[in-house]
């Protein structure tokens, strides 16, 4: 497989509502697609962070510098970039996870294309369909928050997960756990809105019955999280603070998490998520897919990776209506509750070019061959 273009098109896709966490508010997806272009095959992938660096320190601008300046001529040079060539090549560059699994993303769609083999196969998933979550995020008021709630229920969502910061944690809790009962599946993410003197505090979540409480501390702070799991009946889980399989190792070796949540774009690609994925099977600690607000491009891969055997949680793949009137792919619909994997060659779906002409705001190509 020879390299022969790679384009970037940054899209910007406006949001049915805005979607409020401890970090901020977003009310588009503003990021950009890779475009990759082999004699064999082409492939696609999403850039899953933001234009600016508050969920992790990349973003999108700075994604694009080190993509074209660092990763890209590293990959170039390579007899052939398969995907068993590529994170190697890209080793040298510290960090820049989240690029990096754009590129390894785009390249290894191309491959899989080549092949005739899905996304779904390569990493062995188990699962036609997976069940679905629904992210609710920050809401102005109790009442508002549950009449989300309640429709997201109605959709068919068998999964809630709120987002919380100090104040705005226990109360909206109990009034979804009052309103819809104990039996329904809930989950809170703080993003990393809370410190180790909070402790007391989050203890009084432990009354609700939660599946888990996400990132409550500071990033990376894995010593930190394990002195909160002590002091928590509800089990810790760690999301910006896993960058590897080895991260994930040390966690579960130092009970700093009970749960995984395993972001592909995050740890640097698929590959290494289905490492985590293994790591915590094998330890017995449930994993689920987390989300990034992505377009069909993003999520179509993220659905391959949920259908794991290890993947025992429902994620936060949504359906596509979730958060876009329109998507740049052919929508993906929640049936039952559960969402299809796909199962065409490589990731499993294109962008519609009319759709993608619409929310493209600028193209620009990134490598043109060997001069």
């Amino acid at each position: 497989m020879k390299l022969e273009r790679v384009e970037l098109l940054h899209v910007a896709l406006p949001l049915v509502t805005p979607f409020r966490t401890s970090f901020g508010t977003m009310t588009s997806k503003d990021t950009f697609l890779l475009h990759v272009v082999t004699d064999e095959a082409e492939g696609w992938s999403e850039f899953a962070a933001d234009p600016e660096p508050l969920y992790c320190s990349e973003f999108v601008a700075g994604a694009e510098i080190v993509i074209r300046d660092f990763l890209l001529p590293r990959v170039a040079a390579l007899p052939e970039p398969t995907t068993a060539a590529v994170a190697p090549a890209m080793a040298s560059v510290k960090g820049h996870e989240l690029a990096k699994a754009a590129l390894e993303t785009a390249l290894l769609d191309a491959e899989l294309r080549a092949y005739g083999m899905s996304l779904a196969t390569f990493l062995g998933s188990v699962h036609e369909r997976v069940p679905a979550g629904v992210s609710v995020g920050i809401k102005n008021s109790v009442p508002e928050l549950l009449d989300d709630v309640e429709r997201y229920l109605a959709e068919g969502y068998i999964r809630i997960k709120l987002k919380i910061e100090p104040g705005w944690d226990v109360e909206p809790v109990r009034a979804v756990r009052e309103r819809f009962g104990d039996q329904l599946p809930l989950q809170v993410d703080a993003n990393t809105a809370y410190t180790l003197a909070d402790a007391e505090h989050l203890r009084k979540l432990d009354d609700f019955g939660l599946l888990l409480i996400e990132e409550p501390l500071e990033e990376n702070n894995i010593h930190a999280h394990a002195q909160l799991q002590r002091r928590l009946a509800t089990p810790v889980c760690l999301d910006e603070s896993i960058h590897s399989a080895r991260d994930a190792a040390s966690a579960i070796a130092m009970d700093a998490c009970r749960v995984v949540n395993v972001k592909p774009a995050r740890v640097g690609g698929y590959p290494q998520a289905r490492r985590i994925h293994d790591v915590a099977a094998a330890h017995g600690v449930p994993v689920w897919c987390g989300g990034m607000l992505e377009t069909g491009i993003g999520r179509a891969p993220n659905l391959a990776l949920a259908a794991l055997p290890g993947f025992t949680l429902p994620g936060d793949t949504s359906a596509s209506s979730r958060y876009f009137a329109e998507d740049i792919t052919e929508p993906f619909v929640l049936q039952d509750g559960h969402l299809p994997v796909p199962t065409a060659p490589g990731i499993g779906i294109d962008p519609l070019p009319d759709a993608l002409a619409r929310f493209t705001t600028a193209t620009r190509e990134l490598y043109a061959g060997r001069r």
